[in-house]
């Protein structure tokens, strides 16, 4: 990981992609409503697309930097991750073709927010988008908010990391909620037994390690295939 570099809202910390297996892309990634861009989540995920090809720029939104719990409302958490996209794809020693955005939770769904905003003229153009924990609804209580509508009306080809014991809404529930009467461009990876973050039961007998290993190789993958 490289020194932060400032921009105006925010502070971009970047992780080198490994050289031999580079992928010729760069990930901004956005972190969750209650930990910031250093929590071990995403720090062992932003650590683990890099060695396998992918640049990966982290950055705090301004109720983290400021220490405040409540996030910020959406139009300045959108406002924050374009900054941070800007900061990141501006680099000038950073030379890759494709750019992905993406988050765990609150981070994927704002990301998922830009991306169907996006437009043809938009620079630099987005290749594709990344959720690890798609929020559907909160869990233990009735959904509020809209969180689905601009889902039905991406057209950028968009992955959705899902543990089948995610509280916030499963595989089925996702898919259902994103394509009622649509097709956007999305695919979504069943986490069997992991939660929220992909924590799977020991009971369930799958090894820890290699559940985070095979969802690191699955989204290289994906990332690869985008044009």
């Amino acid at each position: 990981m490289t020194p932060a570099i400032e921009s105006p809202t925010t502070a971009v910390e970047f992780y080198e992609p490994s050289k031999d297996k580079s992928l010729n892309s760069l990930f901004v990634f956005a972190h969750g409503a209650g930990a910031g861009q250093r929590h071990p989540f995403m720090t062992s995920y932003a650590k683990g697309l890099a060695e396998r090809g992918i640049a990966v720029a982290t950055f705090d939104f301004p109720y983290m930097e400021q220490k405040r719990k409540t996030p910020d409302r959406a139009p300045v958490l959108e406002d924050a991750f374009r900054r941070a996209v800007a900061a990141a794809a501006g680099r000038r020693d950073l030379k890759t073709a494709k750019l992905f955005i993406g988050g765990k939770s609150m981070g994927g769904r704002i990301a998922t927010h830009l991306a169907a905003a996006t437009t043809a003229t938009d620079a630099p153009p987005i290749s594709g988008v990344i959720a690890f924990g798609y929020p559907l609804a909160p869990p233990r209580s009735k959904r509020t908010g809209d969180r689905v509508t601009h889902l039905k009306t991406l057209t950028v080809p968009t992955l959705i990391v899902q543990g089948t014991r995610d509280p916030f809404g499963g595989p089925d529930e996702v898919k259902e909620a994103a394509f009622d009467g649509a097709k956007p461009p999305i695919e979504i990876l069943p986490v069997e037994g992991g939660d929220h973050s992909f924590a799977v039961l020991k009971s369930g007998g799958r090894d820890q390690t290699a559940v985070h290993n095979e969802i690191l190789d699955a989204v290289a993958q994906w990332i690869k295939k985008q044009r």
